[in-house]
C-alpha cells in the first residue's frame, strides 16, 4: 500500500518561508511524477510545483522565483522550500504521486500566511 505523509505546515509571517515534506512509504523512484497541490476553501486543488523522476520541475506563475521542489530518493521525500510567503499563499498543501495510472494522495497539512 502507498502512503504519502506531509509535514512541515504551520503559521507565519508574510515574507516568512517554510519547508514542507512528503514522506512515502518505499521507495520514491517508482513515482514517475510528484507534486505539491494547494487547495482553498470551496475551490479545486491547484497544482503549485511538481518533480518528474529526471528532475524536471515546474512551477505555477504565482510561485516561481519563490518555491523550489526537491526530491530525495535516498530519503524517499519529496520537499517544497517556501520563500518569501504571501497571504494568498495560505492553503491546505497535498503531495501527490503517480505510479503508472494509479494517483496517490497525502492527507494535506495547513500553511497560513498571515499579513
Amino acid at each position: 500500500q502507498v502512503q504519502l505523509v506531509e509535514s512541515g505546515g504551520g503559521l507565519v509571517q508574510a515574507g516568512g518561508s517554510l519547508r514542507l515534506s512528503c514522506g512515502a512509504s518505499g521507495s520514491i523512484r517508482r513515482f514517475s511524477f510528484m507534486g505539491w497541490y494547494r487547495q482553498d476553501p470551496g475551490k479545486q486543488r491547484e497544482l503549485v510545483a511538481s518533480i518528474g523522476s529526471t528532475g524536471i520541475t515546474n512551477y505555477a506563475d504565482s510561485v516561481k522565483g519563490r518555491f523550489t521542489i526537491s526530491r530525495d530518493n535516498a530519503k524517499n521525500t519529496v520537499s517544497l522550500q517556501m520563500n518569501s510567503l504571501k497571504p494568498e499563499d495560505t492553503g491546505v498543501y497535498y503531495c501527490n504521486g503517480q505510479i503508472g495510472p494509479h494517483s496517490y494522495w497525502g492527507q494535506g497539512t495547513q500553511v497560513t500566511v498571515s499579513s
